[in-house]
């Protein structure tokens, strides 16, 4: 039998998205219409959002945590988070946790690895990309990265908050996303991390001047091979 996935979600429509993923994506595995089994569970955004602004990455923990422990309760083998801010707790979390993770910049890394990029622009929250989340896991892959001027992250964090968490995708915005991966690509960046588990639902491959890596689905597509014994 595929293993159980429980899915910690922060903001809805990352979530949403890694979900349907692996839903839809199951039936190569499993065959029509199937896929594994996954229980979800979400504390409201606003929560997270009180100790993500305070800097109180232990608050954040707390929440990551009790929903592993709801996600135990429901049966689940494994978790998963489709946030990639919240991942700064990661370290917190994994100590405590009842459930073993997988994680998303690492599975991000890896497939960057796999297809060769050797050097990546970072788009995400900007409480995200000032932080270690992923230079730690795409350095000790050699790889190097860049990120958005300070102007540019603040810009795409309001884009994020504004608009994309609430299911708000305006043309306007995604130009913006795509101007600023266009100055990545001529700082040398071979391809780029949609680091927002929200931004590939505006920014999509057809429109990126670089190659998108897509944490939200890459992170749903590695919860899949693992809970069918694919890794």
């Amino acid at each position: 039998m595929p293993k159980h996935i429980g899915i910690v979600a922060c903001s809805s429509e990352g979530a949403a998205l890694c979900y349907r993923t692996i839903c839809l994506e199951g039936a190569e595995y499993l065959g029509e219409h199937s896929h594994p089994e996954v229980t979800m569970h979400n504390y409201p955004l606003s929560e997270y959002m009180k100790y993500i602004e305070a800097d109180d990455w232990q608050g954040v923990a707390e929440l990551m945590i009790s929903s592993s422990e709801k996600l135990a309760k429901a049966g689940a083998d494994f978790v998963i988070c489709p946030d990639n801010t919240i991942h700064q707790a990661f370290e917190l979390v994994i100590e405590r946790s009842p459930l073993p993770w997988l994680h998303i910049a690492e599975e991000v890394a890896r497939e960057a690895k796999a297809n060769g990029f050797r050097k990546l622009g970072i788009l995400g929250t900007r409480y995200l990309v000032e932080s270690t989340v992923y230079p730690e896991k795409l350095e000790a892959l050699d790889i190097d990265h860049i990120i958005p001027k300070p102007e540019e992250r603040e810009r795409i964090n309001e884009i994020i908050f504004d608009e994309l968490v609430n299911g708000i995708f305006l043309d306007r915005s995604r130009d913006y996303f795509v101007r600023v991966i266009e100055r990545l690509k001529e700082n040398g960046c071979d391809a780029v991390v949609l680091g927002c588990t929200e931004i590939p639902l505006i920014v999509t491959p057809e429109v990126s001047p670089l190659p998108v890596l897509d944490s939200t689905r890459i992170l749903a597509r590695a919860a899949l091979k693992k809970a069918v014994g694919r890794e």
